[in-house]
């Protein structure tokens, strides 16, 4: 496919997605941030159920020899860093994908996000170097030489590398685990229902019931 296929293609996948999103008002933030603080799940179980179709999807690929993986460090950095990306995501209100979607809707805060997203992506370019880091002896720019505390493994294999066992042996663990989860979640949503409905039935008797013991008080005829 030529570039301007590849442009035509990317584009029109985008705006589908785009669309998607906007109507659905999924959010990976949402899906957590809701789920700790209001005990809402709507976005929650949509997180579960992709991860449960792409865990799957991914490992099949691997399994048969089509997916090509790529090695990272892995470190005590990764855990930091995904831990103020997280930070930051609650703190904007929304995820990269939905920062998109709120700035097309005219979120002056979505942009100030989107702006700094951009920014952050080029400071962090000019430390890393897809070769050498961490450390890394020389940046992509060649100008700025910063040295990382990793603390984790280098060049980090995948379980199927490194035990020989199918990678969708570990999907599988995996999409069972999330599958606990997501019923975990849909009892729990029934027993809020359950409640919700008994709290209602509870304040319409109390509201009925002044009005029973007014009907039931005898009337006094008046005195000849």
């Amino acid at each position: 496919m030529s570039p301007v296929g590849e442009c035509i293609v990317a584009f029109v996948f985008g705006t589908v997605v785009g669309v998607l999103v906007q109507r659905s008002r999924f959010c990976n933030t949402a899906a957590l941030r809701d789920a700790m603080l209001f005990n809402s799940y709507r976005n929650t179980k949509a997180l579960l159920v992709a991860m449960i179709i792409l865990t799957i999807g991914f490992t099949t690929f691997i399994s048969i020899g089509e997916g090509h993986t790529m090695h990272f460090d892995v470190g005590l950095n990764t855990v930091a860093g995904l831990f103020l990306f997280g930070i930051g995501m609650v703190l904007a209100g929304a995820c990269t994908v939905s920062t998109w979607v709120k700035t097309g809707e005219g979120n002056i805060g979505a942009l100030w996000a989107l702006i700094f997203t951009f920014v952050g992506m080029f400071l962090f370019s000019l430390i890393w170097s897809w070769n050498f880091w961490p450390p890394a002896p020389a940046s992509m720019t060649g100008k700025i030489n910063v040295e990382a505390l990793q603390l984790g493994f280098s060049n980090a294999a995948t379980l199927q590398e490194k035990l020989g066992i199918p990678a969708i042996v570990f999907g599988l663990v995996q999409a069972g685990v999330l599958l606990l989860i997501y019923r975990a979640i849909l009892k729990k949503e029934a027993a809020q229902q359950a409640r919700h409905k008994a709290a209602q039935e509870e304040r319409a008797r109390k509201k009925a019931a002044p009005a029973s013991d007014n009907a039931a008080e005898p009337v006094a005829e008046p005195a000849q």
